[in-house]
């Protein structure tokens, strides 16, 4: 083979390889599993926004990317099963949108990478070794819900400054972040001499009940923990607490968006767009184990002024002020 004839050879053949990789990614797309513990895509505008943040990084869903989507509907019980039948199917990456979630996939896999969209505290349930150095195959954003117990619980005193007695609407004990947010909530409320009922609901079909509860101890409010398998019944609790008329703080504005009086935490659908970030650096070759763990910078207050006006509550000037959205 003379010269120009080599040169001419090594060039096509340089020119050649990314196309034929590209050629080969073309006919076999980013598998890309997606579990949620809420009850379907009508429920889910953090899926909305993960879609967005994907298209944004050039990833189109049936050309170069495909979503193995899978709900739980609120049933904790339903996770390691969804989370091992996308296990089975090899998807390149699996994202998790609570940190019950990302457990249970954990539990299933240490080899597919998993990107969090949140998670209560990550660190001390045990899915990284650290949020600098992660470590293992997990990897996103933590939500870090407990820090914030006792900015909830003031935001309520300031509305209804003789406050003296709290529901916490949870899902009760054995779940990592519910025992740390019930504690951080506990310490709060000493400190500000306010007593705490515990409202334990484990799902929908116990909503009922717990509010026949909270009428029978009297409370004069109640603050909702970030619970994920209560999130897929966030109409369901504004409404209850709307009947009952108990003003209610909740952990993330679709519950404001529903009907809620107010909520104070990190913005879910910013960290299901920030998780598509994760997911493009792994699927080019970033291990999650070198991912640091993304902690919310900001944290919206959200009031909903038709709900207070329903259950004839006024809201003090200066904390409108403060807040990130007024619903009127």
């Amino acid at each position: 083979m003379n010269r120009r004839a080599f040169l001419g050879s090594l060039t096509g053949g340089l020119l050649a390889a990314p196309l034929a990789a590209e050629a080969e990614q073309a006919g076999h797309p980013y598998r890309i599993g997606f579990i949620s513990m809420r009850s379907g895509p009508a429920d889910n505008p953090q899926l909305d926004a993960f879609r967005g943040g994907l298209r944004e990084l050039g990833y189109l869903e049936g050309q170069n990317v495909v979503l193995e989507i899978r709900y739980a509907g609120g049933t904790v019980e339903k996770l390691p099963k969804l989370a091992a039948e996308l296990v089975r199917l090899k998807v390149d990456v699996i994202v998790t949108q609570s940190g019950v979630a990302a457990i249970a996939t954990k539990k299933a896999t240490r080899t597919i990478p998993i990107v969090m969209v949140s998670s209560g505290d990550a660190v001390r349930l045990g899915l990284v070794a650290s949020l600098a150095r992660p470590g293992g195959n997990v990897t996103g954003l933590t939500m870090i819900s407990p820090e914030l117990s006792q900015k909830r619980l003031e935001i309520l005193r300031e509305v209804l400054p003789t406050l003296s007695h709290v529901g916490v609407l949870w899902c009760g004990g054995g779940e990592g972040i519910g025992d740390a947010e019930w504690t951080e909530t506990q310490v709060a409320a000493d400190a500000l001499k306010v007593r705490l009922s515990s409202l334990e609901a484990r799902g929908f079909q116990d909503l009922a009940s717990t509010f026949v509860a909270a009428a029978r101890h009297r409370l004069e409010a109640v603050i909702v923990f970030d619970c994920s398998s209560l999130h897929p019944s966030a109409a369901r609790i504004t409404e209850l607490s709307m009947r009952n008329r108990l003003p209610a703080l909740y952990p993330y504005s679709f519950y404001t968006e529903a009907g809620g009086l107010m909520s104070y935490g990190s913005n879910l659908r910013d960290a299901a767009h920030r998780a598509a970030a994760y997911v493009d650096k792994i699927l080019k070759g970033t291990k999650p184990a070198d991912l640091p763990v993304e902690q919310p910078t900001k944290f919206e207050l959200v009031i909903n002024l038709k709900t207070a006006r329903a259950i004839n509550l006024t809201i003090p000037p200066s904390l409108l002020q403060r807040a990130d959205q007024v619903i009127e």
